[in-house]
């Protein structure tokens, strides 16, 4: 069963993960575009409503991607990528496990996506706002 969140969706999958709550939408551009923007860190801030600033080495993320983001305008969190191929990413932060991002193409657009534990559910409406943003900024590119 799915829940509707604005233009998003929420529901409870087994993910590469493991079980997680999915939350999705629908994005009017290719998965080419999505994948850009989930893995380009200089756009992390312009669609991750919690991080406002990101350090490190490269531009692009790759599986080993190291570095810090900055939460909640202050906070600095270490970050690791766990796994990165074409279209999906996992990642560590603090040395916990974090959200999976993922995008599926369709013949008229994509979907995006974010993965969270269950016990995360609260974080349900921030990947949704992010999803919103995401589809914003992939219509714009």
């Amino acid at each position: 069963m799915a829940l509707e969140l604005g233009a998003s969706s929420v529901s409870l999958e087994r993910t590469p993960g493991g079980r997680r709550l999915v939350v999705r939408r629908d994005v009017a551009a290719s998965a080419d575009i999505v994948w850009d923007i989930l893995t380009d860190t200089d756009c992390w801030p312009d669609w991750g409503p919690s991080v406002t600033a990101v350090e490190t080495d490269g531009r692009y993320i790759t599986e080993g991607t190291t570095g810090r983001v900055r939460v909640a305008g202050a906070v600095w969190l270490p970050f690791e990528v766990t796994a990165c191929a074409p279209y999906r990413w996992t990642w560590d932060v603090a040395r916990l496990p974090a959200t999976g991002h993922f995008v599926t193409e369709r013949t008229d657009g994509s979907v995006v996506g974010f993965e969270i534990p269950p016990l995360a559910a609260g974080y349900a409406p921030v990947c949704a706002r992010a999803c919103r943003r995401i589809a914003a900024l992939a219509r714009d590119a």
